[in-house]
């Protein structure tokens, strides 16, 4: 495969010039074929961007005619097909011309870099419950405003309970369409609600369920999740209205902010379902 600059990026052997180069750099693969007038269109795209001295990645042409088994081997079954490698993988691809604008959108979104890294390794810190540890690099992410929207959804996730103003702000200005992160958001607010609900007692609505209500969110800012849990749950089996259904909220953003497999989440969750039926 020709380097970066060079006029030519066919490949000479695509365990060398694409899985082993994408341990060192990502490789973008173009599947390809001379009678294919999309190809023709896509591939002088693909080629001058990769001679930006500053594109971060490299470009291989394969040419579906004559490396067939390859297209095969990774289920090409329509050309253009362009595929990009990281670390042996692939890591995203698309296929079809596309314009040069979303090339570089697409680029952007799925190019590796420290930040994104730095906000998997968080991700993963959040899976496995080290959430101090998980804390402190969204912190640090969000410190030097990078990956910012997820993070700063993320970090507010984490930071509610103790700052549930500033929990608010991190996520009010954030732009995400995932909707796991959508779901947290909401809980984030409405954990931030019950917080200063708290401290304005006089607000609370009266009625039957009213201290239970209370002893939950009293737990609530204790971080006492298994009692908060277990009096919302409570409270929803009794007056699932109260507080315009806001037993039934809390639990939700609740089971979301612990997540899925939290030992709280999977005790309270057959209970909660149960209780709303």
């Amino acid at each position: 495969m020709a380097t970066q600059g060079t006029t030519s990026f066919e490949i000479s052997s695509f365990d060398t010039d694409v899985l082993q180069a994408s341990h060192e750099q990502p490789v973008l693969v173009d599947f390809w074929a001379p009678w294919c007038g999309p190809c023709r269109t896509l591939g002088p795209v693909l080629e001058r961007l990769a001679q930006d001295p500053d594109a971060p990645w490299s470009l291989a042409k394969v040419n579906t005619d004559e490396h067939s088994q390859l297209a095969q081997r990774y289920n090409v079954r329509g050309i253009p097909a362009v595929k990009l490698f990281v670390e042996g993988e692939v890591a995203a691809e698309f296929t079809g011309a596309l314009p040069e604008h979303q090339i570089r959108t697409w680029l952007e979104e799925h190019l590796p870099s420290e930040d994104k890294k730095a906000l998997a390794k968080a991700k993963d810190l959040l899976d496995k419950g080290q959430r101090s540890e998980a804390r402190a690099l969204l912190e640090t992410i969000v410190a030097e405003e990078a990956e910012t929207d997820e993070a700063e959804t993320l970090l507010a996730g984490l930071v509610v309970f103790t700052e549930p103003d500033r929990a608010e702000a991190l996520v009010e200005g954030t732009d995400v369409a995932d909707p796991d992160l959508l779901q947290t958001k909401d809980a984030v607010r409405t954990i931030a609600r019950l917080l200063r609900l708290y401290q304005t007692p006089d607000d609370i609505p009266g009625g039957e369920v009213q201290l239970t209500y209370v002893q939950a969110i009293e737990a609530l800012t204790q971080q006492d999740f298994d009692a908060a849990l277990e009096r919302f749950i409570d409270v929803v089996r009794k007056d699932r209205s109260y507080d315009d259904d806001g037993a039934r909220k809390a639990c939700v953003a609740l089971f979301t902010l612990l997540g899925r497999e939290h030992p709280l989440t999977k005790k309270h969750r057959p209970a909660f379902d149960t209780s709303l039926y």
